[in-house]
């Protein structure tokens, strides 16, 4: 019996721990501007997140979406995960040009003969990714 507590023990911990933080994740996403340089990635402590374009000369790199797991997750998790994905990019800042709800899937519910669709929305950031010169 004690052998199988400290085998269940571990389990309770980790599901603990998961119900405490709420899985809250941020998917996100890059594509590179066709015919842009290539830069090695940049250290994403250094990425700056900006919500107007810099005066600063600079070129565009890509575009960078976010997809926060959670309509109320902290902006701190957020902007961390944008400048993860901008670094990848080697790029110095990233411009949000897009944060809004949308709607971001949907499913269908219901018998076969009252069907419905329910539609699922979320939070979508867009920011574009830029290299000073």
């Amino acid at each position: 019996m004690n052998q199988k507590l400290h085998s269940i023990i571990p389990a309770i911990a980790v599901a603990v721990l998961v119900l405490a933080t709420g899985c809250q994740t941020v998917s996100t996403t890059h594509t590179q501007d066709v015919g842009s340089a290539k830069y090695s990635p940049s250290d994403p402590a250094q990425v700056q997140i900006l919500r107007t374009e810099p005066t600063r000369p600079h070129v565009r790199l890509g575009e960078v979406r976010a997809e926060p797991s959670s309509q109320d997750m902290d902006v701190t998790k957020i902007e961390e995960a944008l400048r993860k994905e901008t670094a990848k990019l080697g790029a110095d800042a990233a411009v949000v040009v897009y944060d809004r709800t949308q709607i971001t899937g949907a499913y269908v519910t219901g018998p076969l003969r009252s069907r419905s669709i329910q539609r699922e929305t979320g939070r979508v950031i867009i920011a574009i990714a830029i290299k000073y010169q």
